[in-house]
């Protein structure tokens, strides 16, 4: 349920409905978690995660029967990790390869190998895709590749909303895997203080996760439990945005923050932390979302406070976030990316 593979339902969805022929091959799980447009075909080389280590020539072989099989011509790379196998997996076959990277480039997620993979993805595939034009000049200036690195934001994965958010229910909602990443530990002991000072609000963090013990252990640990709950997976965002008033990202870090574009659409107030690369991007502080620090929890505090306690504030920034959000649209961008996958050799 993550990001990316979000992303890879959307626009290869978008593709299709422009007439291209998609597979998406995941590696294990034969189940998408989105849905597909009819004409995608979803295929998995595993039905289970195995070790890569272990199975690492059965994966070369299991992508290169695929590409083989269903005549690919174009192969994006949903990770730039998927260098280490995509490239030994091809070998003779022609193809275009695009590598898409959901990540910043500064960050590795803790494994090493993906600087290598970055390495091999600005050499060897025609196009390097990155979501922020900060991540365009790192790529550039690190790397100078061979590649041609684009950026190709996240768009909206739903048709712009015909209004905004009516903002009728006392309700901050927060949205994202839960794992360290996100800051959702800072954001509760943010809360903690929030919570003492307006009691009829209520925290809501959507997810699902490795830390999902450790916070409803914190929530326990700081007497959260009538203001703030993990409902799990959002499985219907429109209504979700629909009912919350702010929004607030609290993360560590981003490759991009798809949950602001979408609070935007919606005209939801933001507040967020300062973090590379999306929200650095993506928001005007003081102009569509107030921004703090990471890792800040007083700050984080003191800026929903602000949003809660100042309505014409609150409104403001929803607007002009709503209008920046429109620049997000699925239609738009699906162009580009249909562009990309016909570019010439």
């Amino acid at each position: 349920m993550a990001g990316a593979e979000r992303m890879t339902a959307t626009i290869g969805n978008s593709l299709a409905a422009l007439g291209h022929h998609v597979t998406i091959l995941s590696l294990w799980d034969t189940a998408s978690q989105f849905p597909l447009h009819p004409a995608v075909r979803h295929e998995a080389v595993f039905d289970r995660r195995p070790s890569f280590k272990r199975a690492y020539f059965a994966t070369l072989a299991g992508i290169r029967r695929h590409c083989i099989a269903h005549r690919i011509d174009v192969l994006v790379q949903v990770d730039t990790m998927l260098e280490l196998f995509v490239r030994p997996a091809t070998l003779g076959l022609g193809l275009h390869h695009i590598a898409w990277e959901h990540c910043h480039f500064d960050e590795d997620l803790g494994k090493p190998a993906r600087r290598l993979a970055r390495r091999l993805a600005a050499r060897f595939c025609r196009q390097v895709v990155v979501l922020t034009e900060r991540d365009r000049h790192r790529w550039l200036e690190a790397l100078r590749p061979r590649s041609e690195v684009v950026c190709l934001p996240n768009p909206l994965p739903f048709p712009m909303p015909a209004a905004p958010a009516p903002r009728a229910h006392k309700t901050v909602l927060a949205m994202g895997r839960l794992v360290p990443a996100k800051g959702f530990d800072v954001l509760l002991r943010a809360w903690q203080t929030v919570a003492a000072e307006e009691p009829e609000w209520q925290l809501v963090v959507h997810g699902e996760g490795e830390e999902r013990p450790d916070l409803m252990a914190l929530i326990r640990e700081l007497g959260l439990q009538g203001s703030a709950s993990l409902p799990g997976v959002c499985h219907d965002p429109l209504q979700t945005y629909g009912q919350a008033s702010v929004f607030c990202l609290s993360s560590r870090y981003e490759g991009f923050g798809l949950v602001l574009i979408e609070a935007m659409a919606f005209g939801l107030p933001i507040v967020s932390t300062d973090c590379d690369t999306g929200p650095r991007e993506l928001l005007s502080p003081g102009d569509d979302a107030l921004v703090v620090a990471t890792d800040n929890a007083d700050a984080l505090a003191g800026a929903l406070l602000t949003v809660i306690r100042q309505p014409e504030l609150a409104a403001s920034l929803g607007a002009s976030g709503r209008h920046k959000a429109s620049a997000f649209a699925l239609e738009r961008i699906a162009l580009q990316w249909d562009g990309l996958v016909r570019a010439p050799g």
